[in-house]
């Protein structure tokens, strides 16, 4: 038997606090849920039911006609009786309608049989002051009545005029409620029934990710606590509950993350700087001590300044090209995007590259299809520059680089292929990485660049929400395939044959 003080214990425990402040907001977002879910569930039955009404009053309006001959009125259904569509759309029409005169007298076909049903009838005629009223109405008039025996039927009357349009008559059509009211009965009392067996689950449950919850917090904080800037690549271990707790240590590793990213990229830009400018630094030296030591005419101290120069002046290219993508990968180069027609665009960056791929002997086609996308014209440029500029170098004389540009079920495709020597497969997955370069010359046999053109790329295809992959066979090519998601571009109907044009170079 549990004492009182041992009950007072755990009554005043913040883990039964807890519990039961759990088990109160359980219940009372049970209740307001389950509320809530009724009220939609009777909406929508009821919007479906009135939508029906709605088409089969449009359909009635398309068989019924209210003829006037004699001084007598008749109601006349012209349909098709061979058709069964028509005759059965027809009979279900007629299981709850009324057609009546604008002094209530119900009108007959030109059998004599009057244009009511038996469960019309069961719901009562409406009285000429009701039928006067819903004929001076302007929209349609809606009613939910009951018949003898107790079941609601939704009414939609209105107005229908006869052949020559002169005279309104009353018109109603209906539709059970019972099956509607037969759903949210079920529903109220599957719910009702499943609210106490949730509630006690969420009970138990609750107390025990409370104990769960509260025991481990001094472990989180001394966990935390080991963490320092020396050794940011320390995690605290997930306890695997899914509960608020493990919410909390992954969101602290995920900042930790965040900061050991930061400072990786820290130190990897440092140490990219260091490496990439040592060599022009040295170049420079090197030059200007020849120069200083070395050069007694005038025409040797200006070979000497010009080397310095363009050394210097890759030594800047280097600089920009590190700031623009430490800026591109920070967030801080937003994107200027324009709805711009894509083929023109590629087009006018291949007409650049004419002389180059000439004096290289390379052979560049282009495949356009007009293609509209918003994009940032100077990104779209300088991606499409660097792939061309990458593939001119790759590819020896003799080669052929193709262009292409069409839609794709994704969105657009930007295809570059070449017949070049191609990338080893143990270099794939890191061709896009910053500085990363495939060991060897290009076709022409000069040094290979500076690692960042693909770099550029596949931030740039990024920065658009697409993606860029590369597919390549070592000594027959390689190809870069660019795709930009559906979402931003538009591709026109029109689509105007491939172009053969020659290439020009503007490389990053």
């Amino acid at each position: 038997m549990i004492r009182s003080r041992d009950l007072r214990r755990i009554t005043r425990s913040l883990r039964f606090r807890l519990t039961v402040g759990y088990a109160l907001f359980f219940c009372v977002m049970l209740i307001g849920v389950g509320a809530i879910f009724r009220q939609k569930l009777a909406a929508s039955l009821d919007a479906q039911i009135r939508d029906a009404l709605d088409q089969e009053w449009a359909g009635l309006r398309g068989y019924l006609r209210i003829e006037i001959e004699n001084n007598k009125t008749k109601a006349l259904w012209y349909y098709d009786r061979e058709q069964p569509d028509e005759s059965f759309f027809i009979q279900r029409l007629q299981r709850i309608y009324y057609i009546a005169d604008a002094e209530g007298h119900v009108l007959s076909d030109e059998q004599g049989n009057l244009q009511t049903s038996e469960a019309y009838e069961s719901i009562g005629h409406d009285s000429p002051a009701q039928i006067a009223a819903v004929l001076n109405s302007k929209g349609p008039h809606w009613e939910v009545r009951k018949s003898s025996k107790g079941v609601p039927y939704l009414i939609r009357s209105g107005a229908v005029y006869d052949e020559d349009n002169k005279r309104p008559f009353f018109v109603a059509i209906g539709r059970s409620l019972a099956d509607n009211q037969g759903i949210l009965y079920q529903f109220t009392w599957t719910y009702v029934a499943v609210i106490p067996v949730v509630l006690l689950s969420g009970c138990f449950l609750g107390w025990f990710l409370a104990a769960r919850a509260l025991t481990p917090v001094l472990e989180v904080a001394q966990a935390a606590n080991r963490i320092s800037g020396s050794n940011l690549s320390l995690r605290i271990p997930s306890r695997g509950a899914g509960d608020e707790l493990d919410y909390l240590i992954a969101t602290f590793n995920r900042m930790i993350q965040r900061l050991e990213s930061s400072f990786d990229q820290i130190r990897q830009f440092s140490t990219d700087v260091s490496h990439e400018l040592r060599t022009p630094i040295t170049a420079i030296r090197g030059q200007l001590e020849v120069a200083l030591f070395t050069t007694s005419t005038a025409e040797q101290y200006r070979e000497a300044i010009l080397n310095a120069l363009q050394d210097i002046e890759r030594l800047s290219q280097i600089v920009r090209a590190l700031l623009l993508l430490s800026q591109a990968e920070s967030g801080q180069l937003a994107l200027q995007r324009t709805r711009l027609n894509l083929s023109e665009l590629v087009a006018d960056v291949v007409d650049q590259f004419q002389i180059p791929y000439e004096e290289a002997g390379v052979r560049l086609t282009a495949d356009l299809n007009a293609c509209f996308a918003e994009v940032d014209r100077i990104q779209i440029e300088r991606m499409i520059s660097n792939l061309l500029s990458n593939a001119m170098k790759f590819t020896p004389a003799g080669g052929e680089v193709r262009v292409r540009l069409r839609a794709a079920p994704e969105g657009l495709e930007l295809m570059v292929e070449d017949t070049g020597c191609g990338i080893p497969g143990d270099h794939l997955p890191h061709i896009f990485d910053r500085f990363y370069r495939v060991p060897g010359r290009d076709s022409a046999g000069r040094e290979r660049g500076l690692g960042l053109g693909l770099s550029f790329v596949y931030w740039i295809a990024k920065a658009h929400g697409g993606s860029v992959r590369v597919e390549s066979v070592l000594e027959k090519g390689s190809r870069f395939i660019v795709l930009l998601p559906a979402s931003s571009s538009i591709t026109s109907t029109t689509e105007p044959p491939g172009v053969e044009v020659p290439s020009g170079m503007n490389e990053l």
